[in-house]
């Protein structure tokens, strides 16, 4: 975090008056001005500790014998750029994300840790905060407002009000997090409002999630503070939450890209694009390799057409702006904290140097300064709380013949399907069915270690192989065990239980791929390197077996998640989101 303006303000006016000599000097840059709406060439930008003092053509007055002059030679410099909406708690340790994302110019992120809180509650929300304070990047947190999706059915931990309020004393919690039980709000469940209104109270920002909501509901949802929105895919969407004043972060992500669609029809209907943003939503290990991360967003929003300077803006200025630290962050200007971009051109858009609060943190495309590791307390790496399981454990019990059950059917790895099927009867247990490419699909409660848990099927996976397992799951965080025979399914299992979580493929009693991801059971203590190798050969190998789905991995994150139709498994049972029911596997 940063100290105040009103902490800066002596220093700051006694350098740009020339009555004190500044730490550092950028001279001889094109300033791209996000205020207005210019590039400006011969520029010099004076900084004192962390903040800029003074911006103009000629800074000689605030050189000392101590001042550290830099000639960037006509190089362009802009604000550092913001990803206003992130899930951290993903893949990597946000040390290790860091190391990618800064090289892309990202020197903000904006964290939503709603997956840490849902397996290791507030304390592991305050230790995710912790963990990010010392690396060279700012890294703002919002008390995730996620969870639980629906308590009638959802079995996870979570952040109480008292909690919440406890939060917002933390320097660098900002507020609340996405809130996508929209329907909480619009129909005024009291736990629900009691958080909103706190957080109103605490002048604390709060982060949107209305997928599927329009008209009078989007009307309520708006009105009750929610100002924000990352999920709409297509522009109609964008224009209704605009005409009531919310602001849209353009989601381009790995799980959803919508870039393209929006932004082409933005230019196209002359948008306003001061209320809006774009973001990731949370990035796999592959993606920010092969695509980057916001300056990615830049550079594509710039061949469809949106012009540079509105690009970075939205990239920089507009996240600060929403999230009311405009007048510490998102431009280069005099009091600004001196967070800068440095670029040979910007068309490639890959920064030849950032300076974080005034000090250099990148060089060439490498990073300079310090990282500090973070060591992360073992009670956070014991979060599989499940006993050794036998294939006993997944049957599924009848005492006819044949037995007519209701099956979770893929349509892509996020929407799923009810539909019905008949299978076979072995000596009182349903069995899966290659030929029908019905599988076993099982919920652990791994968390609490209750000993919940739910079997049932599914369809439309593909692949030929034994078993493919998980802890991690959107946002219940359950052990799913996908499986063509029981014995596979329980050595799948034994396995995250042994390395308390990950994701495993097993096949005929041998694993073929495995990413550990030690942390929680949803994040990796391995290097970023290690973490996408494991990825993509989790990926191909699922892939190489058959699997008809481009992102397998996305399977069991979502077999579990409330927030989506049709039918979803979880410890607690069998799930009708729709009608809000459980339903029985057999039927």
């Amino acid at each position: 975090m940063f100290l105040g303006l009103s902490r800066s303000i002596q220093t700051l006016n006694e350098v740009a008056i020339g009555d004190k000599p500044a730490d550092l000097i950028l001279e001889d840059c094109f300033l791209v001005n996000v205020y207005s709406r210019e590039i400006m060439p011969g520029t010099q930008i004076s900084i004192s500790h962390d903040r800029i003092a003074y911006v103009g053509p000629d800074a000689s007055h605030t050189k000392g014998k101590k001042t550290v002059v830099i000639n960037l030679k006509k190089k362009y410099v802009t604000p550092g750029f913001a990803d206003p909406h992130i899930h951290l708690d993903q893949f990597v340790s946000p040390t290790e994300f860091v190391k990618k994302s800064l090289l892309c110019g990202v020197t903000s992120l904006f964290s939503d840790p709603i997956d840490i809180v849902s397996t290791c509650g507030y304390r592991g929300f305050k230790e995710f905060v912790k963990m990010t304070s010392e690396l060279p990047a700012r890294f703002f947190h919002v008390v995730p407002g996620g969870v639980p999706v629906d308590k009638k059915f959802s079995h996870g931990r979570e952040v109480s009000l008292a909690e919440a309020k406890l939060s917002l004393k933390i320097p660098g919690v900002l507020g609340l997090g996405e809130v996508f039980s929209w329907t909480k709000v619009t129909k005024r469940d009291p736990k629900t409002m009691r958080m909103l209104s706190t957080m109103l109270e605490n002048d604390c920002v709060i982060n949107g999630h209305t997928a599927g909501a329009s008209g009078k509901k989007l009307n309520a949802y708006v009105s009750s503070g929610i100002l924000s929105c990352h999920e709409p895919i297509n522009f109609d969407q964008v224009l209704e939450r605009l005409r009531l004043g919310m602001w849209i972060m353009i989601r381009e992500g790995s799980i959803r890209r919508d870039l393209k669609d929006i932004v082409k029809l933005v230019l196209s209907n002359k948008t306003y694009t001061d209320r809006l943003m774009f973001c990731s939503d949370g990035l796999d290990p592959s993606d920010i390799i092969k695509f980057g991360h916001i300056d990615h967003c830049i550079r594509e929003s710039v061949k469809l057409g949106l012009n540079q300077i509105d690009a970075i803006s939205m990239a920089s200025k507009n996240c600060f702006d929403y999230y009311n630290m405009g007048k510490d962050l998102g431009g280069i200007a005099p009091g600004k904290l001196a967070d800068i971009l440095v670029f040979d051109d910007l068309d490639k858009m890959k920064p030849r140097k950032i300076f974080v609060g005034g000090k250099l943190v990148v060089s060439n495309g490498t990073i300079v300064s310090k990282i500090k590791k973070y060591t992360v307390p073992k009670w956070m790496t014991k979060t599989v709380n499940l006993r050794k399981l036998s294939g006993d454990d997944f049957r599924v019990k009848s005492r006819d013949d044949a037995a007519t059950v209701n099956v979770i059917n893929l349509k892509t790895e996020i929407i799923t399907e009810k539909i019905n099927e008949n299978l076979t009867v072995k000596e009182g247990n349903v069995m899966a069915s290659t030929d029908k490419d019905v599988w076993k699909v099982a919920s652990f409660d791994r968390t609490f270690g209750t000993r919940k848990h739910t079997i049932g099927f599914l369809k439309n996976f593909g692949a030929k192989i034994g078993a493919f397992a998980s802890t991690w799951n959107f946002h219940e965080n359950n052990m799913l065990v996908i499986g063509s025979n029981e014995k596979d399914m329980a050595i799948a299992a034994n396995r995250l239980v042994d390395t308390q979580g990950g994701v495993v493929v097993v096949s005929e009693g041998k694993t073929l791929a495995s990413m550990p991801l030690q942390m929680s059971g949803i994040v990796s203590t391995n290097s970023f390197e290690k973490v996408s190798e494991n990825f993509e050969n989790l990926n191909i190998v699922l892939a190489d077996a058959g699997c008809i789905f481009k992102k397998p991995h996305l399977i069991p994150l979502f077999l579990p998640f409330l927030a989506l139709p049709d039918i979803r498994i979880l410890s607690t049972g069998l799930v009708d989101v729709k009608n809000r029911s459980f339903l029985s596997v057999v039927t």
